[in-house]
């Protein structure tokens, strides 16, 4: 009777052991809070849990992430954090929502000037600041600083001074001017705005079209998406992109990024993703799904974007712009810039 009643035991032991673990792998997933939308991430997540096994949740949102993450404190499921911006990564580690990843995968595949000193954010891709033109106006050469010109007196179209994009553009002219002359910059060129600033980056490339003004501010890869769109592609054909500061220090960088979520329950799904993100196959996949630049070296960009031609970007830590991010929105404050 001992005998069976010790076999019983071992029997539910194992079944249950068996059973634990059956649960534990087959709920293997990692949750991703994100920017971005969800068709330009899901070829990605599918290979991903084609290779790993690990599913993956995503919640988008446009906007709120860092907010959210403080509402839900300790308690929150997010693991990976996928956001559109320097400063939004920045912002996400001032507030303590983020943790430090020590991936050896991660910081050797990363140019060092697109990843955080201390491991908490890292660049999964590239884009530049581009300039717009008319063609009506044929090629120009053109710097940022050229935006300030009087020439252009009435002819610039941009976005709100006070979006992330923007605010980004300002840091960089901070750290390679200064205060002072950044200051300056943003008054002459506010007095050459055609219009109070508003819109989306597409949507100064349709006022050119509309001949509301001649010249704008623009990301590379919004270039890309126009020409793919049926009904925007008029206005991209109705433009030139320009690299700026071509002869000097080259075009401004922004990224998109990662960083892994504080209280991340799963940290090492997390992790995984992670470096799978990084990997040249999906680096290959995301340039040319985005029409971004890739952040890591050797992979090639898709052929549209190639056909943009070669630039020259700014070497400048995205470290040092985020420094300057809080000065930069006083600098739009005392500029009056959206005003």
């Amino acid at each position: 009777m001992l005998k069976k009643l010790i076999n019983t035991s071992l029997v539910v032991l194992l079944f249950t052991s068996f059973i634990t673990s059956f649960i534990a792998n087959a709920s293997e997933e990692v949750n991703v809070y994100s920017y971005r939308q969800p068709f330009l991430v899901k070829p990605l997540f599918d290979k991903f849990t084609e290779q790993t096994g690990i599913k993956v949740n995503v919640v988008f949102a446009k906007k709120g992430m860092a907010e959210r993450l403080e509402r839900e404190g300790k308690y929150s499921l997010a693991d990976v954090l996928l956001t559109t911006d320097i400063s939004r990564l920045v912002e996400l580690r001032e507030k303590d929502l983020v943790q430090a990843v020590n991936s050896s995968i991660l910081s050797d595949a990363i140019p060092k000037q697109y990843q955080a000193e201390d491991n908490t954010w890292f660049a999964l891709t590239t884009r530049v600041r581009n300039i717009y033109s008319a063609k009506r106006l044929g090629k120009i050469d053109v710097n940022y600083e050229d935006l300030a010109d009087e020439k252009y007196k009435g002819r610039v179209c941009t976005r709100s001074g006070k979006h992330p994009y923007t605010v980004a553009l300002v840091a960089s002219m901070i750290s390679e001017h200064g205060e002072a002359y950044t200051l300056d910059w943003l008054k002459k060129v506010k007095n050459n705005l055609a219009r109070k600033p508003q819109g989306s980056d597409r949507g100064q490339v349709q006022a050119i079209h509309q001949n509301l003004c001649d010249i704008s501010l623009g990301n590379s890869y919004y270039f890309g998406k126009m020409l793919k769109d049926d009904k925007q592609k008029v206005w991209a054909d109705a433009v030139y992109i320009n690299f700026p500061n071509q002869k000097n220090r080259g075009a401004h960088i922004n990224i998109s990024g990662v960083a892994m979520a504080k209280y991340a329950p799963n940290a090492k799904n997390a992790q995984s993703l992670m470096e799978f993100l990084v990997s040249k196959p999906a680096q290959q996949l995301y340039a040319e799904t985005n029409m971004e630049y890739p952040v890591r070296v050797g992979v090639e960009v898709s052929p549209l974007v190639a056909s943009w031609g070669s630039y020259k970007a700014d070497d400048l830590p995205l470290e040092d712009i985020a420094k300057n991010r809080k000065i930069a929105l006083k600098l739009l404050d005392q500029a009056q810039f959206d005003l």
